[in-house]
């Protein structure tokens, strides 16, 4: 199920408890062509990322139990997944914030509430890079 104007078809995990963000996210990868796979907090993706292993994920940072930074180091850590690109989705849009998500391994940083088209376009940068490293 290739696409023309993205190039390919990737598996995308949304990580966020609002189910707005998870909705809307969803809504607009499907859109893009994208297999795209829900979690609801830092858990449930860790279940996820090992069950289905996606091309990119998506992450929130302030969830319960388990946040966006301990959820993306955990994957990090993990040599199956280390190389699996990480966006950080946050409602604050501060250099603190954007640094400790590099410092635990997150390629990007989008600030909610973000665009479909900001959404699509992470997708592209990083799925294509990392069809390349395999």
């Amino acid at each position: 199920m290739a696409t023309t104007t993205t190039g390919s078809t990737f598996k995308v995990l949304v990580v966020d408890d609002s189910n707005t963000i998870r909705r809307s996210a969803e809504i607009f990868l499907k859109q893009g062509g994208h297999e795209v796979l829900l979690a609801d907090d830092g858990f449930d993706a860790l279940a996820k990322v090992n069950d289905y292993q996606p091309q990119l994920i998506f992450c929130d940072i302030l969830m319960p139990k388990l946040d966006g930074y301990q959820t993306c180091a955990i994957i990090k850590r993990n040599a199956r997944f280390s190389g699996t690109p990480v966006v950080m989705l946050s409602s604050k849009d501060g250099v603190f914030d954007k640094a400790r998500g590099r410092m635990v391994g997150c390629q990007e940083y989008l600030t909610k509430p973000f665009t479909k088209d900001q959404l699509l376009q992470a997708v592209q940068q990083f799925g294509n890079a990392q069809q390349g490293a395999m």
